[in-house]
């Protein structure tokens, strides 16, 4: 039987590469660019491979509602293709205080709201941005359903000795700082100086010079990690804090409850879907309840049920089948 034909955007998605394994096993796919509407005139050729690829396919597959879910949904409109959209969650999020969220601009919430209307099926990793999409997009919701990213617990596994060690991970730009929380962890360092603490991620502006300059000696910054090294320093790391703001169903925190850190995190979005009751809460940019929430987890052997947790609720398998089965669906197959 020939197999149903697939456009997957935009080619190079750590996210999108994820589900690229699942779908080849399945489906012919290809994968076409972003496109830029900053850059209107370099992105010229993206658009027309992505009209291309939506002639060629049987679906178009955009991972986030940004501009070349726009176009995807618009040609494959025109032409009579379906669409699935998967949202990230700055695409429906509007939280002012933080400056966070595209539904903040009036262009972008224009660009979304027509994906969220006219895709066949949105997808979400988290029950929260489906609300979020219907809140701030003021869309009906019907075409949105959940289904979450899942994980490998064969690879995200335990492998050495837990320290007295608390670890955040955040791609470290300013807008990223203040969504994550990530100086109110360090802030937190202070009061913990026989602790280490350290903040990983790609320091991608100088942000990261102002978290150096109020960090103690006890907080390290390596940087980027590679994910294949990624259970290394989560099985060494006793806690894992998520003090954000905004999050969808955060993949570092899943993946690091996997590897039996304790979980400390705040009660917004996708974030005690992940925690449940296998780890701590604390209120955003609070630094003394952070601080003692810290020193519980330190004691606590949440660690074991933390990963249980994610094993059992997100395994691999899961959004294999579900996301296989909402394609199959759409195509009749």
């Amino acid at each position: 039987m020939t197999k149903k034909k697939i456009l997957a955007m935009p080619e190079g998605d750590i996210f999108l590469k994820r589900d690229l394994e699942i779908l080849n096993k399945y489906f012919e796919v290809r994968t076409a660019p972003t496109f830029n509407h900053r850059k209107l005139i370099k992105s010229i050729p993206s658009i027309f491979k992505i009209l291309k690829g939506t002639l060629w396919a049987d679906l178009t597959l955009s991972q986030f509602a940004d501009t070349h879910a726009f176009l995807a949904v618009l040609f494959s409109k025109i032409f009579r293709k379906k669409t699935i959209v998967i949202v990230g969650g700055y695409e429906v999020a509007k939280v002012p205080e933080i400056g966070y969220g595209a539904m903040l601009n009036p262009v972008y919430t224009f660009a979304v709201r027509f994906v969220l209307k006219f895709a066949d099926k949105i997808l979400t990793t988290a029950d929260s941005l489906k609300d979020d999409a219907v809140a701030n997009a003021r869309v009906g919701g019907e075409n949105i359903k959940t289904v979450p990213e899942c994980y490998d617990s064969e690879f995200w596994i335990p492998c050495g000795k837990k320290e007295d060690l608390v670890m955040t991970i955040a791609h470290l730009r300013e807008s990223v700082i203040k969504r994550k929380g990530i100086e109110t962890f360090v802030l937190a360092a202070k009061y913990l100086p026989k602790v280490k603490f350290i903040v990983a991620g790609p320091q991608v502006d100088g942000s990261v010079n102002h978290l150096k300059s109020i960090a103690p000696p006890n907080v390290e910054f390596p940087g980027f990690i590679p994910s294949g090294e990624l259970p290394w320093w989560y099985s060494r790391a006793k806690v894992y804090c998520q003090l954000s703001r905004y999050e969808g169903l955060p993949n570092a925190l899943c993946e690091a409850m996997l590897c039996e850190c304790v979980p400390i995190g705040t009660e917004y979005c996708g974030i005690p879907v992940a925690i449940g009751d296998t780890g701590f809460y604390v209120p955003y940019r609070d630094v003394e309840a952070t601080v003692e929430a810290i020193k519980k987890a330190l004691k606590s052997n949440k660690g074991k049920e933390a990963r249980e947790r994610i094993k059992i609720m997100f395994p691999l398998e899961r959004r294999k089948a579900e996301l296989v089965a909402e394609i199959d669906d759409l195509l009749g197959t």
